[in-house]
């Protein structure tokens, strides 16, 4: 690393005040801060000694985040393999997952960095370091098939809209990843909806083979006739419970594995990163509506109102978005109680997404948006009812 050092401290003085690269200090601070601590610190008293910066607190998430990325480059690879009727050997298995993979976030990294760079050498501060979990989230909420130009547009829409005209990272209101995949679901239908975009066909193959059924868990439950049940439906397809478990099944790059997200909603918890409050409200507020709803469905109902909670749980990327995006510190509730409701109403809102709007099978992106709107309002009715119950100085 010595080496790295002197190289990073011989550039400096070309991008600091007065060199002739001053304008784009803010780049190279960013790639710096990513192979040591910022070499700027306090002079005076008092002085917080902690190994642990903003940079280093948001690279641990992506910590989280890598083995969604190593389980979605294998399961893209292997759901294309056996839907083109390949052979699902390991290692051409993982090259074709590559193949999808590494394009999207090579993609998102470069506009996203484009964007950011351009808002702090306009504003004149350093870039961002929310940005690094920003682009790692946004392909992961992706299909595989979608085209590399619409993710580039869809982290545009998220960093530009969804965080920079706010003022940038801490003043954004909504969660920067999940704007840009709502925008591209609302202005792309075709290419984020439907059986079709969940499941890569390499080449000469213009259909999936007929022992692969390329139809989402999500999608078969809402689409279950009334006189069916969603539960036998999702059997018949082979999506058992360990299936949607471990998450080997067509859904976005990194979201279908539940056990993966619940392993990285500990990981975060326990570092601090992640608040539990949040991810336990979310998952109480998805099982007790989901119970609710098995209780006053009426005989004849649509079978989605009677599926067992736990499949709302272990279906699509409810986990996924409970784990890593509601618990975002900008955008989520910040007061203690408030956090309860915050993630309670985000579960609630998951299922009844899920089960009244069949157009919009998935749910959770839609809720977290949603409650991040009120996430302020939240924050200032804990605080009101915090004050009333001050006593009065005398």
């Amino acid at each position: 690393m010595g080496t790295i050092e002197k190289l990073f401290e011989s550039w400096r003085k070309h991008f600091e005040n007065g060199g002739r690269f001053e304008r784009w200090y803010p780049f190279f601070e960013s790639i710096e801060s990513v192979f040591f601590a910022p070499a700027r610190v306090t002079e005076n008293a008092p002085n917080v000694r902690d190994h642990l910066d903003v940079k280093r607190f948001m690279m641990l998430v992506i910590v989280a985040l890598l083995p969604h990325y190593a389980f979605g480059v294998y399961n893209v690879g292997h759901l294309a393999h056996l839907a083109s009727g390949l052979s699902t050997d390991f290692g051409a298995v993982v090259f074709t997952g590559l193949k999808t993979v590494v394009p999207l976030v090579v993609v998102t990294y470069m506009v996203g960095f484009f964007w950011e760079t351009l808002f702090a050498v306009v504003r004149k501060h350093e870039i961002s370091e929310g940005l690094f979990v920003s682009c790692a989230l946004f392909p992961l909420t992706l299909p595989p098939t979608i085209p590399l130009w619409q993710a580039a547009l869809g982290i545009s829409f998220g960093i530009v809209i969804g965080k920079e005209i706010f003022g940038g990272t801490g003043r954004n209101f909504l969660n920067p990843a999940l704007t840009g995949r709502a925008f591209l679901y609302f202005a792309y239908p075709a290419q984020l909806s439907g059986d079709a975009v969940w499941t890569q066909l390499l080449a000469g193959r213009n259909a999936p083979v007929d022992a692969f059924t390329s139809a989402t868990p999500l999608a078969i439950a809402a689409v279950t006739d009334r006189l069916g049940d969603a539960q036998s439906a999702l059997a018949d397809s082979g999506y058992s419970i360990t299936t949607l478990l471990v998450g080997t099944y067509p859904g976005s790059i990194g979201g279908t594995s539940t056990l993966l997200c619940i392993v990285g909603a500990v990981f975060l918890i326990i570092l601090g990163i992640a608040n539990y409050r949040i991810v336990v409200g979310c998952v109480a507020g998805l099982l007790a509506t989901g119970f609710f709803l098995n209780l006053v469905a009426p005989e004849g109902s649509l079978p989605y109102l009677a599926v067992n909670p736990i499949y709302h749980l272990l279906m699509g990327g409810a986990m996924f978005g409970f784990a890593y995006m509601a618990t975002d510190p900008v955008s989520a509730a910040h007061m203690p109680v408030s956090k309860w409701v915050f993630g309670f109403l985000i579960g609630a809102l998951t299922v009844l997404i899920r089960v009244f709007n069949p157009a919009y099978p998935e749910g959770v992106g839609l809720a977290i948006l949603f409650m991040n709107l009120f996430a302020p309002l939240l924050d200032h009715i804990e605080i009101k009812i915090r004050l009333k119950k001050r006593v009065p100085n005398v």
